[in-house]
């Protein structure tokens, strides 16, 4: 199993936006192209109340990079993201990093 953390460093006063793009339609197409979420976090206490944080499970690198490509291509979330873009971008930075669980993490 692998797991992708992503950042997504909002814009300020744009989290409200992202979170909606990811609860209204993110989220549905994902669950269409068999993309399956760890959770989503935004931070409390931190160096940045304007990121959204979370995870995806994969069960290998070639899965990741078929489902990405085909979520990325998929006209609805290219739609979604445009609309949700029509006042200006949300994310001043994107962060990704993909996880392998240790021999004694209690994730495996």
């Amino acid at each position: 199993m692998i797991y992708e953390l992503r950042i997504y460093t909002t814009l300020p006063g744009k989290m409200a936006d992202l979170q909606r793009r990811f609860e209204d339609h993110t989220l549905g197409i994902w669950k269409r192209h068999g993309i399956e979420q760890a959770g989503f976090w935004t931070t409390a206490i931190g160096n940045s109340n304007n990121d959204l944080t979370y995870m995806l499970r994969w069960n290998s690198l070639a899965e990741r990079e078929t489902r990405w490509a085909a979520f990325m291509a998929d006209p609805e979330w290219q739609a979604a993201r445009k609309a949700s873009e029509e006042n200006g971008p949300l994310l001043a930075n994107v962060s990704s990093q993909l996880l392998t669980p240790t021999s004694f993490s209690s994730v495996k």
